[in-house]
């Protein structure tokens, strides 16, 4: 059980390196902090990664920064749907 002022990483996106790659620029612009997780995979075989499926690349930030960052993929979602 975590304890309620403890930091862990949570993950916020899962996709293709390229949308990866966007939130990750969009939520450094807003001051989060972010790691890539399975980042080589989807360099290494792009055909395998999926949006959110078997391979793809999640980004991952602090839990004291879940919130935020939710809001700013949640826009960035919006806007890929218009």
């Amino acid at each position: 059980m975590k304890a309620k002022d403890e930091i862990f990483p949570v993950e916020v996106y899962a996709g293709s390196i390229w949308d990866v790659e966007m939130v990750k620029s969009l939520l450094e612009n807003a001051e989060i902090e972010t790691f890539l997780q399975d980042e080589n995979t989807g360099t290494l075989a792009p055909w395998y990664t999926a949006g959110g499926g078997a391979g793809s690349i999640k980004v991952v930030v602090s839990n004291l920064d879940f919130e935020k960052a939710r809001l700013i993929i949640e826009e960035y979602e919006n806007n890929e749907k218009k």
